[in-house]
């Protein structure tokens, strides 16, 4: 019976053994507790053999303190057992949820889902829980098999046979809903992401009337999940349902076969509810477990998707800390392809940015103009080739470290819920660098980003300054003011390198005459850039431009020699149905008006 998929790997397997002493405890209040269990079974053929026979009232009572205070030490050490897991837990939280949201955030774990903590704390409260508890009782049920044979072989031989078929109901119950828990818990985690998706995008899908038709759609998605789920609960729910018919028929069992052997005097007629009673507590853990399988299953489920965020190797990165790079790019021979075996975006990418450069990238619309952008930026790993920053690989960086020499601008700006002087800073408070003076230093080079970027004197005008709160995406500001501010957070810090993904779709002529500033001032201080744009006005201070169509490079070169060629090529094109290519025409149109 495969449990896992793959090992566990050592961020995952270092966790659990630095929770083993925790463990190990609650295995030893595990042992004791269940010793102690057996008080009411003594109690029992004490009282039936000999307080009754001889109606010894003191006896009676020596035996119900001793009772009492064996249960009630045996309740303490349950309530210090349940701590102990809770704080093991918490132990794995400590030690796993960085490095979690740290791999969530990371494009270098393809395949792994993007509901990692969920899954996370599935696993983590299975390790805590129920479960757990009842995963530790089972390894002391040899004990009162043990005492059963020796209050007669019988009643050993029955609470034997009673584990054998619960055990086999358990196994039975594993292989019969393996499957359908994996797949309920795949379709249930795909419906809480189109949830997610659903909520985060809310004012598009209210502008745009669609709120009734996704309404269903992600009830569809719901039912579908559930209906999964409960077939596999259904499943599971039979087995269940044995296992307690099973366990209860058993019990009855051992009264009649203690009654029956009381008869034939072979035990003592305490010993027939202290058959009952030890049979019972013997089979309560396999039936708690075999109840709780679906938890089991969902756990698993969450463990084998958790593994695919910690790939065994190939994301190493160098303890060695590299200089600060001066910008130079290159990009050898790069391929990326889409998610989940989809199209090739960009193939066989080669190009080389030297400090000082602007280098401008155009193309039709789904040339892979993004994609190279976000390789550049380091936001995305290839799936062929490599991406050097002054010679190394990015991939030998550590990712923080690195994006303190990155400045990028996505299409979208991406601000994330927080004020603009955390946006601007990217969270550097956070970070650890706010200790002592670094919160004054913090807020000077804020400034100074949002003064490069012009936006200094807008964001004053804001109610709160440099400390308005911004929602999920900049909600609060305009397009064109999200923009800007994303620039600032770009330039904080006086990166080497620039990525600039469309950084002027929304801005006015005000916001692009600072934009072109920006620029011109990170040139003069030797910082590579790169634009990728539609609005060609801003390329007019490229130094070099870079033609993408259909994920591969059509022409690159000094700006003047590559418009030249684009507006030759618009006078002729070589298409196979003797159309102009309108694309080229426009854009070759374009740059030549907006030749300085």
């Amino acid at each position: 019976m495969k449990f896992l998929d793959a090992p566990l790997p050592p961020p995952l397997a270092a966790a659990l053994r630095a929770c083993k002493p925790h463990f190990m405890a609650v295995a030893a209040f595990s042992a004791m507790i269940n010793v102690l269990l057996l008080a009411p079974t003594i109690y029992m053929m004490q009282v039936y053999d000999r307080v009754v026979p001889t109606e010894g009232r003191l006896t009676l009572l020596y035996l119900t303190l001793i009772v009492a205070f064996a249960l009630g030490t045996q309740t303490a050490l349950e309530s210090v057992r349940s701590r102990l897991l809770t704080l093991a837990g918490l132990r794995l939280d400590r030690l796993l949820a960085g490095g979690i949201l740290q791999k969530l955030m990371s494009a270098m774990a393809p395949g792994s889902s993007s509901q990692g903590m969920r899954e996370f704390d599935i696993i983590r409260q299975a390790l805590s829980g129920p479960v757990a508890t009842a995963a530790f009782d089972i390894p002391w049920t040899p004990i009162y098999v043990l005492v059963a044979f020796m209050i007669h072989p019988a009643l050993g031989v029955l609470t034997v046979a009673g584990g054998v078929v619960l055990v086999t109901l358990a196994i039975l119950n594993e292989r019969a809903t393996r499957s359908r828990n994996r797949e309920a818990f795949i379709a249930q985690a795909q419906a809480y992401a189109s949830q997610e998706a659903a909520a985060a995008n809310a004012e598009v899908v209210r502008a745009l009337g669609m709120r009734g038709a996704l309404r269903e759609r992600q009830l569809a998605d719901r039912r579908t999940g559930l209906d999964l789920s409960a077939k596999a609960q259904f499943t599971g729910g039979g087995y269940a349902a044995a296992t307690r018919f099973t366990r209860m028929f058993l019990q009855s069992a051992a009264l009649g076969l203690g009654a029956w052997l009381a008869v034939e005097k072979q035990i003592s007629a305490g010993a027939i509810i202290a058959a009952s009673v030890l049979l019972s507590r013997a089979l309560q853990p396999i039936e708690q477990v075999v109840g709780a399988w679906t938890v089991v299953g969902q756990a698993r489920g969450a463990l084998n998707n958790l593994i695919k965020l910690f790939p065994n190797k190939g994301l190493e990165v160098s303890g060695t800390q590299l200089p600060v790079p001066t910008g130079a790019l290159a990009l050898e021979q790069v391929s990326v392809r889409a998610p989940g075996e989809g199209p090739v975006l960009l193939r066989g990418v080669s190009l080389r940015l030297s400090p000082g450069e602007v280098l401008g990238v155009i193309g039709p619309s789904g040339a892979g103009k993004t994609t190279l952008a976000r390789l550049a930026a380091g936001a995305i790993t290839p799936d062929a080739g490599t991406v050097r920053l002054d010679g190394a690989n990015l991939t030998d960086w550590d990712g923080d470290r690195l994006g303190r020499h990155i400045g990028y601008v996505p299409q979208d700006s991406a601000l994330i819920a927080g004020s603009i002087k955390d946006n601007i800073s990217r969270f550097a408070v956070w970070a650890g660098e706010g200790a002592g003076n670094g919160v004054a230093a913090i807020d000077a080079a804020v400034v100074v980003a949002a003064q490069a970027a012009g936006v200094h004197e807008l964001i004053l005008r804001l109610p709160s300054g440099y400390d308005t709160v911004l929602g999920a995406g900049g909600r609060g500001l305009s397009a064109g003011q999200a923009q800007r501010v994303a620039l600032a957070r770009a330039l904080y810090g006086a990166p080497s390198l620039l990525v600039l993904d469309e950084p002027n779709s929304a801005l006015d002529a005000d916001g692009e005459l600072a934009l072109n500033q920006a620029i011109l001032a990170a040139k003069s201080r030797s910082a590579a850039v790169m634009i990728v744009a539609h609005r060609t006005g801003i390329l007019n201070i490229a130094d070099r431009l870079l033609v993408l169509r259909e994920g591969q490079v059509e022409r690159i070169g000094p700006r003047a020699e590559v418009v030249a060629q684009m507006a030759a090529a618009a006078k002729n094109p070589p298409r196979p149905n003797g159309n102009p290519n309108p694309t080229s025409t426009s854009t070759a149109v374009a740059l030549q008006a907006a030749k300085p």
